[in-house]
């Protein structure tokens, strides 16, 4: 799967990348994650990519200073998708891709069952405002929820 698919995303405008990092580390370190070179580094490429990256984006990545090798990412990846601190899309293992899961930021996606591809969804979220109802009714805190979208992209869906 090709990096072309992304080509709308470019350009990401989080404020304060360095300030984000260090509150991710903080909720690793939170968690009982060691900070290595590594986890920041990982940390660091989700935090700056603002799309869903593969592991190989990841591992492949010449902001990984750590030159940390596959295993290790993907170990540093399982660990932060159970603890919360990233959030894991798309189809079982084949071509699972990953992204930073940020307080107070949210994306549903679109993905594609046959390449894989996935977009960000544009639109207004519907759910928001369940959560605020489930919020009131339930009495739960900090509600989130995670919606993905498959179905077949358009180029997949021409042949």
């Amino acid at each position: 799967m090709s990096k072309h698919h992304h080509h709308h995303h470019d350009g990401c405008h989080r404020p304060e990348p360095e300030k984000l990092l260090e509150d991710s580390l903080a909720r690793a370190r939170g968690k009982g994650l060691r900070r290595t070179k590594a986890l920041s580094d990982v940390l660091s490429i989700l935090i700056q990519a603002c799309q869903p990256l593969t592991l190989a984006d990841i591992s492949e990545s010449e902001a990984l200073v750590s030159e940390a090798d596959r295993a290790t990412v993907y170990r540093l990846l399982v660990k932060l998708e159970q603890h919360g601190l990233i959030r894991r899309l798309g189809l079982h293992d084949r071509a699972a891709y990953y992204i930073i899961n940020l307080p107070g930021e949210h994306h549903d996606y679109l993905i594609c069952n046959d390449c894989g591809r996935i977009e960000r969804l544009d639109i207004a979220c519907p759910v928001q405002t369940l959560e605020e109802t489930i919020a009131k009714s339930s009495g739960f805190k900090g509600i989130y929820h995670e919606l993905a979208f498959y179905g077949q992209c358009p180029d997949c869906s021409k042949t």
